[in-house]
């Protein structure tokens, strides 16, 4: 199969297949990574460097002979002072060599293949060159700045011109890599970031841009760079790197057929983030139509609409988050529940709360630090059996005492914070490193805030929402990071829990947190968000029903992932298939 058909054929494949986003970056869509044309850009690459995307030529002059002219110019340019003598390198062997390579063809190293343009301290307005002047995507410099001599920072010191490579070497995965194209008037001037490469014997600059982006440069650096936070690597690393090079005719077909095809990635990307914009809408749309509803009746003529386009609509992981959080808004609007009988009213859940509350030693006056509950607090209407009131009017909601660092010790009760509650909620093994003694646990027991089986805990700075409730295990929490909602009797904790991940309560804390450099919701906005007063029985049913939902969002999400990991494993092997053929 040639390189054009294994690119054409499988047009379906690069587009439908997409994951989860880790981070920003190119072929993003708000969380979703467009995966399957990230790798037909890496399989375009990969071909191209190993001579399998256009056609040899025999005829042509081979790499050699152009590489004994790039080293007679060299020489030359040494002997006049131009340049200085190459680095002394670790030079080719066997073991360095990554792939073998069509006839014609030779491998070198970047040193081998052209020159730089010295360095210089700038005396007149000079165009700066740094990071910020590279677009990554297209591999061009844009608008540099222009600065006087005496703004020079002490890194602009690189002289570049018109055809010229630059390939930063720090933090060398965000690949900012640029030819610059034109003339650029005043001097430009780069960061000692960047290494310079100038191709000689007219070998074009893209080239070599390309071959640096592809998998088996990028492999090399990550070989060689050093450093966590900020990894890089110096020039001569840079510089003794292996390079294919093919015959100079082929270089130019090279670079243009990879051009046109990264267009066409282009195109391919647009399209489907188009098209997930596209459905992101539709869903949104139709799913506020449910959340619209006013009654029973309604809600049945909405969701029949949607379940008509069910396998349409819900493809994605987050278009079934947000059908998660409709099923949570319509929970609490009092649309997925109708009580057979009737139940006990509102007030007497609310008076037993309260005494409940108060017999657990919550202070005198908690009712006076709660502000008056206006009308235009309210979210949306309720059936007329529930009421709105306050969180802090139905549960005691405290922290922690404060716990010193001198408090820690290598083993014993552990110390939950943030951290440990996110990975209580997953589900997942918790990787306390944080403990307290149990005298220490013994003391802290005697006073407020103290938690016990069925207490909910919250995250509440920084990430905040995340709950978890006390399954009867031996742990303290770290004041300020969580906040202790205490059970009550006559209120479902677990559907308290679905309350906090559905958009009512969301809204709620998003409009009410405070802090610039961290989210943080204290204790009294807490306390003043609304929250549905729903009789008992009923809270049972609701319960049930979001359960049963849930578990089947959950189920179909799991069927969706199997799906999206299966199309990206086929687009990963066909990139195998294609290098292998």
């Amino acid at each position: 199969m040639s390189a054009q058909e294994l690119i054409t054929e499988h047009l379906d494949l690069w587009t439908g297949a997409v994951s989860k986003k880790s981070s920003s970056g190119r072929g993003s869509n708000g969380k979703v990574e467009l995966t399957g044309v990230k790798k037909l850009r890496e399989l375009i690459l990969e071909l191209a460097v190993r001579g399998k995307l256009v056609e040899q030529d025999p005829a042509e002059e081979p790499a050699r002979a152009l590489l004994e002219r790039v080293r007679a110019e060299k020489l030359r340019l040494v002997k006049q002072g131009e340049i200085k003598k190459p680095r002394k390198l670790p030079g080719l062997s066997e073991l360095t060599i990554p792939f073998p390579l069509p006839e014609n063809w030779e491998w070198a190293q970047l040193e081998d293949v052209g020159r730089d343009w010295s360095q210089k301290t700038p005396s007149s307005d000079f165009s700066y060159i740094d990071v910020a002047s590279v677009d990554n995507l297209r591999g061009v410099t844009t608008q540099a700045s222009i600065l006087s001599a005496d703004e020079a920072p002490s890194r602009a010191r690189k002289v570049v011109h018109r055809g010229t490579l630059i390939y930063s070497t720090v933090r060398p995965y965000l690949q900012n890599i640029a030819v610059v194209e034109r003339e650029i008037e005043p001097e430009p001037i780069a960061s000692t970031a960047f290494a310079i490469l100038y191709p000689l014997s007219g070998m074009p600059a893209r080239f070599f841009l390309h071959y640096l982006r592809s998998p088996v440069f990028v492999k090399y650096v990550e070989s060689v760079q050093t450093g966590i936070a900020y990894p890089a690597i110096n020039d001569k690393q840079f510089f003794s790197g292996v390079v294919p090079i093919p015959p100079l005719e082929e270089q130019h077909r090279i670079v243009q057929k990879v051009d046109e095809l990264m267009a066409l990635c282009d195109r391919l990307e647009q399209q489907t983030s188009d098209q997930l914009e596209a459905h992101k809408t539709l869903v949104d749309t139709l799913l506020g139509t449910l959340t619209q509803s006013e009654n029973a009746t309604e809600l049945a003529d909405n969701w029949a609409r949607l379940a008509a386009h069910f396998d349409t609509l819900f493809t994605t992981e987050q278009s079934i988050d947000k059908l998660k959080q409709a099923i949570l808004r319509l929970a609490f609007m009092g649309l997925l529940s109708s009580p057979s009988r009737p139940d006990p009213c509102e007030a007497v859940i609310l008076d037993e709360a309260t005494s409940y509350r108060s017999k657990s030693g919550n202070t005198a006056g908690e009712h006076s630090r709660l502000s008056r509950f206006n009308e235009d607090e309210v979210p949306f209407d309720i059936p007329e059996r529930w009421q709105w009131v306050k969180l802090g009017q139905l549960f005691e909601i405290t922290s922690s005492k404060r716990v010193h660092a001198r408090d820690y010790v290598s083993a014993g009760v552990p110390f939950y914070r943030s951290k440990e509650i996110g990975e209580l909620q997953a589900g997942r093994s918790i990787s306390t490193d944080l403990f307290i003694s149990k005298e220490r646990y013994e003391e802290l027991s005697k006073q407020s805030g103290f938690p016990t089986e069925g207490d909910l805990m919250l995250t509440s700075v920084g990430t905040i929402g995340n709950t978890w409730i006390a399954d009867g295990r031996a742990f303290y929490y770290k004041d300020g990071n969580i906040t202790k909602i205490s059970k009550t009797p006559r209120f479902e904790m677990r559907l308290l829990q679905h309350f906090i991940k559905s958009p009512v309560f969301r809204q709620a804390a998003t409009s009410t947190v405070s802090g610039t450099a961290y989210n943080a919701l204290t204790i009294v906005k807490l306390k003043n968000i609304p929250v549905p007063l729903i009789p008992l029985r009923e809270q049972e049913l609701i319960l049930k029903k979001v359960d049963e939902l849930m578990v089947l969002c959950d189920q179909l999400k799991e069927r969706l992932n199997q799906a999206s990991a299966t199309r990206c494993q086929l687009a990963e092997a066909i990139v195998e298939q294609g290098l292998s053929a």
